[in-house]
C-alpha cells in the first residue's frame, strides 16, 4: 500500500509539473531540474526504500538534470563551442 501511494504521489507531481510547464515557455534547466527531481525520487525510493534515499535521490536528479539542461540553454544560445 505504501508504494503505491508514492506512485500515485509521483504521478500527481509529474502531472503538476507539466500543466504548469505548459503555461510558458519553460528553458532547458527547468524542465532538466523537474525532470531529474522525479527520476531521482523514482530512482531513490527504488534503491533505498525509505523517505531520506527518495528526497535525497530528487534532490541529487534535480542538480544533475538542472546543470544538463543550463548546458543545453548554452548551446541553444550560440555560445557553445
Amino acid at each position: 500500500m505504501k508504494n503505491i501511494r508514492i506512485i500515485i504521489s509521483t504521478a500527481i507531481c509529474a502531472a503538476t509539473l507539466s500543466l504548469v510547464g505548459c503555461s510558458s515557455n519553460p528553458t532547458n534547466a527547468q524542465v532538466g531540474t523537474g525532470v531529474g527531481a522525479v527520476a531521482g525520487g523514482l530512482v531513490g525510493n527504488a534503491v533505498f526504500g525509505n523517505t531520506i534515499g527518495t528526497v535525497g535521490g530528487a534532490a541529487a536528479g534535480a542538480l544533475i538534470g538542472n546543470q544538463v539542461g543550463r548546458n543545453h540553454d548554452y548551446d541553444r544560445r550560440g555560445y557553445g563551442y
